[in-house]
C-alpha cells in the first residue's frame, strides 16, 4: 500500500484538530464530537469515519462485444443483444449512469472510470497505462482470447453478464466452460474463478467490489507493535502476516512506552486535560462506573500516547503485546476500546494470526471489529470474551457500558458493553498456517456475567454445533456486526486463503 499521507492531511484524517500535536506537552486527549441520546444508545451528532486512513477503489468498466454481420444459409451471430456499434454504444452509456449510481450509493469509497468498449485483444493493451484497482468486464459478447488478455493485465477482475435484466449476454451462456475452465472440466484460471461471475443483480457487483475494497485498504496496512508483533501458540504469524497482506508492522519496545507514560504523567496540563476527558466520557449517558476515576484517566492518557505513535508513523491500527504485568502501571483495555470506536484499529495480544482479519474485516463493513476469546460450543451456543470489546459496533452509536476492571488483574479499566441481543455477528476464526479460515454467523442472545474477560458475548450459532465442533481452528477469534461472511471469504481468497463459511 502507498502511504502518500503527509502530516497535515494524516492530522486531519485522524481527528485531532490543531489543539493535538505529537508532543507529551502539547498533546489533547479529546476526539470524541458532541453526542446525543438516540434509542437507548449514544449516536454522534456527526458521523465518524469508521474507515481511517483508507483509499478510494477505482473500477474500470469494460463493455467486451462484436459486431454481426449477416451470411446468407448459414450461422452468423452468437448468442446476444448486443449485436451493433448502436446498441453497443447504447449500453456502454447505461453501464456509465448505473455505476455512477452505484458508486453514490455505496457506503464505502469507491469510483467508476468512463467505460472503455473493446472488440479484440489487441484494444485489450491500452487498457495496461489505466490506473484502476478493478476490471468490471460487461461480457456482452467477443471471444475467449479477449477475456484471456484482460485476465493477463494483473488486476483484479469481476464479470458481469446480464440474462434477464437484457440485453441478453453472450458469456451468460459460455463463461464456465470456455473461460473458467478453457475447454476442461477443471478450473484453469489462475487468479479468476466462478466467485468473480455476477448475474443481472448490481447488487452482485457491489458486494464483491466492498470486499476488494477491504482487501485494498488491508494490504500493506501499517501497524504499531507494542512489544513488537507476535502470534498466539504460533511465532510464525507475523512472517505470515507480511506474507499474504504485506503489513507494515512498527516495533515499539514496551521500555520505550513506559518512559512516554512516566514522562505524561509529569505534566499537570496534560494530566487535567485527560481528567476532564475521562469525566465527559463518563457523563455522556449509558455509562456505568464500577472502577476508579484515576483508572478512566490514565486509560485517555494512554489513548493519546498510542494515538502520537499512530501519528508518528502515519498508522492507523495499534496492537499491544505484554499487557498482563501493564505499561506502567497501566492495563490498556479501555485505551483499545477508545480507539476502536474512533474509527482506528486497536487489538490485544499482538496476535497476527487473527488480527489480519480483524484488519480485512474492519474495512470491509465500516465497524469496529473485536478480537476475542472463545468457548466451547454447546447446544447451538458460544460465548466469546475479552476485556477490550468495542462500543460502537454498528459504527455509530455507543452502546450501553459498564466500566469495569481488567479481569485476570483486577485491576485498571475495562469494558463490559451491552452487545445488542438479536444483531446478527459475523465470526472470523483464522487457521494458525494463513490457509483456512473458519467463517460462522450467529445471533446475540446475552451479555452475561461469566468469571471471565469482562466484555462477554453469547451467540446462538446459525451452523450446527457438530459442525463447529469439527473445524474449530486456530485460537482467537474476530467479531462485527452485520453478516460479511461472503466479503470476507472472497477477499481472503485472491491472497491464498480459503474461508470456509459454516450456516445452517
Amino acid at each position: 500500500m502507498n502511504h502518500n499521507f503527509n502530516r497535515r492531511d494524516f492530522m486531519r484524517t485522524l481527528g485531532l484538530g490543531a489543539a493535538v500535536g505529537l508532543t507529551v506537552a502539547t498533546a489533547g486527549c479529546s476526539l470524541q464530537r458532541d453526542a446525543t441520546l438516540a434509542g437507548g444508545r449514544i449516536r454522534d451528532a456527526q458521523a465518524l469515519n469508521m474507515r481511517l486512513g483508507a483509499k478510494q477503489l477505482v473500477v474500470q468498466p469494460v463493455l467486451m462485444y462484436n459486431v454481426s454481420h449477416r451470411r446468407e444459409r448459414r450461422s452468423w451471430r452468437n448468442w446476444g443483444g448486443v449485436q451493433t456499434e448502436e446498441a453497443a454504444k447504447k449500453e456502454a452509456a447505461r453501464i456509465a449512469r448505473e455505476l455512477n449510481e452505484l458508486c453514490r450509493l455505496a457506503d464505502f469509497g469507491v469510483r467508476a472510470l468512463p467505460p472503455v468498449m473493446v472488440t479484440n485483444k489487441q484494444q485489450v493493451s491500452t487498457l495496461k497505462t489505466i490506473e484502476t484497482d478493478v476490471l468490471l468486464v460487461y461480457a456482452a459478447g467477443g471471444w475467449t482470447d479477449i477475456l484471456n488478455a484482460l485476465a493477463g493485465l494483473d488486476k483484479w477482475m469481476i464479470i458481469f453478464v446480464r440474462k434477464h435484466s437484457k440485453p441478453y449476454y453472450l458469456w451468460d451462456e459460455i463463461v464456465h466452460s470456455r473461460f473458467l475452465r478453457s475447454h476442461t472440466d477443471n478450473l484453469s484460471q489462475p487468479s479468476v474463478d466462478f466467485n468473480d461471475v455476477a448475474v443481472d443483480d448490481d447488487e452482485e457487483i457491489l458486494w464483491r467490489l466492498r470486499a476488494l475494497y477491504g482487501l485494498k485498504n488491508t494490504l500493506g496496512r501499517r501497524i504499531i507493535c507494542i512489544g513488537g508483533p507476535g502470534g498466539w501458540s504460533c511465532p510464525k504469524a507475523p512472517e505470515l502476516a507480511r506474507e499474504r497482506f504485506g503489513l507494515d508492522m512498527v516495533t515499539v519496545p514496551i521500555p520505550e512506552l513506559n518512559s512516554m507514560i512516566e514522562a505524561a504523567r509529569k505534566n499537570p496540563e496534560l494530566m487535567a486535560r485527560c481528567n476532564r476527558e475521562g469525566k465527559k466520557y463518563l457523563n455522556k449517558g449509558r455509562v456505568t462506573l464500577s472502577t476508579t476515576e484515576e483508572a478512566v484517566t490514565e486509560a485517555f492518557l494512554l489513548r493519546k500516547l498510542f494515538h502520537d505513535l499512530m501519528a508518528k508513523s502515519e498508522a492507523f491500527a495499534v496492537t499491544v503485546r505484554g499487557c498482563m504485568g501493564s505499561y506502567a502501571g497501566i492495563m490498556p483495555c479501555l485505551t483499545l476500546t477508545l480507539i476502536n470506536d474512533s474509527g482506528h484499529m486497536a487489538y490485544c495480544e499482538g496476535d497476527f494470526v487473527v488480527i489480519p482479519s480483524g484488519i480485512l474485516m474492519h474495512y470491509i463493513c465500516g465497524k469496529p471489529t473485536y478480537l476475542c476469546n472463545p468457548t466451547y460450543p454447546h447446544k447451538g451456543h458460544m460465548v466469546f470474551a475479552h476485556c477490550t470489546a468495542p462500543r460502537r459496533m454498528d459504527g455509530k452509536s455507543l452502546e450501553p457500558v459498564e466500566i469495569v476492571t481488567h479481569y485476570e488483574s483486577d485491576h485498571g479499566a475495562a469494558t463490559h458493553v451491552a452487545f445488542r441481543k438479536g444483531q446478527i455477528l459475523t465470526i472470523i476464526k483464522p487457521d494458525f498456517g494463513a490457509k483456512n479460515w473458519l467463517a460462522l454467523t450467529g445471533k446475540i442472545v446475552g451479555t452475561p456475567w461469566l468469571p471471565t474477560c469482562r466484555a462477554q458475548v453469547e451467540v446462538e450459532l446459525d451452523a450446527d454445533t457438530h459442525d463447529v465442533l469439527q473445524n474449530l481452528r486456530g485460537f482467537h477469534c474476530m467479531l462485527a456486526y452485520g453478516d460479511y461472511t461472503r466479503e470476507v471469504s472472497y477477499a481472503a481468497k485472491k491472497v491464498g486463503i480459503t474461508v470456509q463459511t459454516l450456516k445452517s
